[in-house]
């Protein structure tokens, strides 16, 4: 369905309101077609010429910068991969002409950064009269088709009570955490766990084969398993046993930048994370094998380089 063109400052309200999107790469792009599938009018807007007509051949409307989405929607939903580019959309956001008798704009954050970028982005909205929510996502492109995303929403409760239907087009689960930022900590430990549980299956699987093992039986097992499965497992193993890594679902690359953001966090509040810490040096081997572009999953390859195989199939 084509987002309906609308004067800035019009009257909106339920469903006819546009919902804005400003970031359309794999998250935010599945994001808009969730909503326009479910009759949501979407506006949005990325600097990638290519996802602008994505947006344009799913239904929704491309407008030309970030201050012209907030012209158009009362809620815009940013999916950003670097401070950089939060730092700019929140002047953009903020420096929209927003009629007077509009109800205020909320901004609901769901990227993956530093807590510092993102207060750094909600005082800088106050100031121009918008709420933000901190709200990151756990799970990937492929768990949305499947509603098994997790939002961790934080902010203003008035703000939660405002965007919750919106977010809850992609899944039941968007619980209340409290306070800003408290969905971004609660990120950090949900993907502290993966990390870690990436490595342990990766680690697990290429014991396996060394056992001599059938792999694609031992993944069928221990994923059906409810003690020791676990999603990570059913997910990730499935690309480790096929040996096959792209399309990917998360890129060892955009992982690396998340696990630095957690790590900086960790020994800003003391935290000891030796697992985590150790995980760390494997994702740097998966990138030095140049798997960058290859789904996190990818690093079973470097368990089965130290054994002298490392033969992948598809980087």
């Amino acid at each position: 369905m084509a987002a309906r063109a609308r004067t800035p400052g019009a009257s909106r309200r339920g469903n006819d309101a546009p919902v804005g999107i400003v970031g359309l790469g794999i998250m935010g792009g599945g994001m808009a077609q969730a909503l326009l599938g479910c009759g949501r009018a979407v506006v949005g807007y990325d600097p990638d010429r290519a996802a602008q007509r994505r947006l344009q051949r799913a239904g929704g409307r491309a407008l030309a910068s970030a201050a012209a989405v907030a012209e158009h929607a009362d809620v815009v939903i940013t999916s950003l991969a670097t401070v950089a580019a939060l730092d700019d959309v929140a002047q953009k956001l903020a420096a929209a002409r927003r009629a007077a008798e509009r109800a205020a704009l909320v901004v609901v954050e769901t990227s993956t950064l530093p807590l510092a970028a993102k207060e750094r982005a909600r005082e800088r909205l106050a100031r121009a009269r918008a709420s933000t929510m901190d709200c990151p996502i756990s799970g990937t492109a492929v768990r949305l088709r499947e509603r098994a995303w997790t939002i961790y929403a934080s902010g203003p409760r008035s703000a939660y009570r405002r965007v919750r239907p919106i977010l809850q087009v992609f899944t039941d689960e968007v619980p209340y955490m409290g306070r800003f930022g408290h969905g971004t900590r609660m990120k950090f430990v949900a993907n502290h766990l993966v990390a870690i549980l990436n490595v342990a299956s990766a680690e697990s699987l290429t014991y396996a084969r060394r056992l001599g093992l059938d792999p694609e039986l031992v993944h069928r097992l221990v994923a059906a398993s409810p003690i020791i499965g676990t999603g990570v497992y059913r997910l990730r193993g499935r690309f480790m046993v096929d040996r096959s890594y792209r399309p990917a679902t998360m890129k060892v690359e955009v992982w690396q930048k998340d696990m630095q953001v957690i790590g900086d966090m960790a020994r800003t509040v003391g935290a000891p994370v030796p697992l985590f810490s150790n995980c760390a040096a494997l994702y740097n081997a998966a990138m030095a094998l140049g798997l960058a572009q290859s789904d996190s999953a990818a690093v079973c390859e470097v368990f089965d380089a130290m054994t002298g195989n490392g033969r992948h199939t598809n980087r």
